[in-house]
């Protein structure tokens, strides 16, 4: 398979599980409300993402990189609100 293609392939991929976080975090934004959010696993989904962000880097994957740093910045957000708003 051509090499743009796979990258194209991984781009998509990372588009749709990033974009998967949005609805969520402009709920909790805007409801204030976090109580059905589990801690746990948002603890262990931005460590994994923060893991796998620094994974990305070393080995200069950029579709990689750009899915983590956004989802983290996602998922770190639900957090915060969780641990800001229970």
């Amino acid at each position: 398979m051509d090499p743009f293609a796979i990258k194209l392939l991984g781009f998509a991929a990372a588009t749709c599980t990033t974009v998967a976080y949005a609805p969520q975090f402009i709920k909790v934004w805007k409801t204030r409300s976090a109580r059905d959010i589990s801690l746990g696993m948002f603890l262990v989904m931005v460590l994994g993402l923060a893991l796998w962000l620094a994974y990305g880097l070393l080995s200069g994957d950029a579709p990689l990189v750009a899915a983590n740093a956004v989802t983290m910045v996602l998922a770190g957000g639900i957090l915060f609100m969780k641990l800001k708003y229970g």
